[in-house]
């Protein structure tokens, strides 16, 4: 059976939706690309993604002993967080409500079939 490696990054303090244009990108890719391609992302979400897919590889290679290069990435989603309500004062004593959207991202990487029976002896 399949270990789900999983890896969570919580409270980031980008919007989900921004986050999204960056992980749809690697989902789906193996580990070492999904790292290579997310290096090279001018997106400000991409540099925190990139730890997180750093982390969760280091987590199946220190605790599962997997191979970094028989990993990829079978779900990566990035959730709404809450919202910090920020104030700032318009004209003629007006209200201007600003909102700080932040979220939390999931990574689970999942081991390739064939690098399973090789490491079981099949």
């Amino acid at each position: 059976m399949a270990h789900d490696i999983r890896a969570q990054l919580k409270f980031l303090s980008i919007s989900a939706q921004k986050v999204r244009l960056v992980i749809d990108v690697v989902r789906g890719k193996d580990a070492s690309t999904a790292l290579e391609v997310l290096r090279f992302m001018p997106q400000r979400a991409a540099q925190p993604v990139s730890k997180l897919l750093a982390s969760a590889v280091a987590n199946a290679e220190e605790n599962f002993g997997v191979s970094r290069d028989d990993l990829y990435v079978e779900k990566i989603f990035a959730d709404e967080a809450p919202t910090r309500k920020w104030r700032r004062f318009g004209a003629r004593g007006r209200f201007k409500p600003i909102l700080r959207r932040s979220s939390h991202v999931t990574v689970v990487l999942r081991e390739r079939e064939a690098a399973q029976a090789v490491r079981k002896g099949r």
